[in-house]
């Protein structure tokens, strides 16, 4: 199983269909989005689609958009988020919370996904893998990752499709 990683949006919903298209071109299965949003556009994007999301401290998000027609089947988040997929634990938070060394400390997931740097990584914390997708703004090159849960292989890419070192 494949799993799309974006983060960073904030409300450049143009930049989110680009990074859609390139995740569905390197065959994501489920996506997740790290945080700061941005608005009730990029989570429309996200609509309709097996994904996860998670607010940034950027966001500020309105009672209204739960509601929204084309979002409200969208799981709608209260702090991190813990999905398993592929028999994989998974922790998703935007990265600026207070507890966010402990999450990747504690040794419970598989891996943390987080944004809030603007910078792509991928290290390990003991047994868990720790994997910033990059951003979609305010980054010198905007970024996703893909990580194939199956095999543990991630691969970042740019918005042109290519893959990153």
């Amino acid at each position: 199983m494949k799993l799309g990683i974006m983060s960073d949006s904030h409300g450049r919903v143009t930049e989110v269909r680009r990074a859609l298209a390139v995740l569905d071109g390197a065959g994501a299965e489920v996506f997740v989005h790290c945080g700061d949003v941005g608005g009730l556009e990029v989570l429309e994007e996200l609509a309709g689609r097996h994904c996860w999301f998670v607010w940034g401290n950027m966001d500020r998000p309105q009672p209204t958009w739960r509601t929204h027609p084309r979002v409200s089947e969208l799981p709608w988040p209260r702090g991190q988020v813990e999905i398993t997929l592929a028999g994989k634990r998974i922790a998703v938070c935007h990265g600026h919370e207070p507890g966010l060394r402990h999450i990747i400390s504690c040794g419970k997931y598989d891996y943390v996904l987080h944004g809030h740097t603007h910078q792509r990584e991928d290290y390990l914390v003991g047994p868990t893998r720790v994997v910033n997708p990059g951003a979609l703004h305010r980054a010198a090159l905007h970024t996703v990752a893909v990580l194939d849960l199956d095999n543990d292989r991630l691969e970042f890419l740019g918005l042109d499709g290519n893959t990153l070192s």
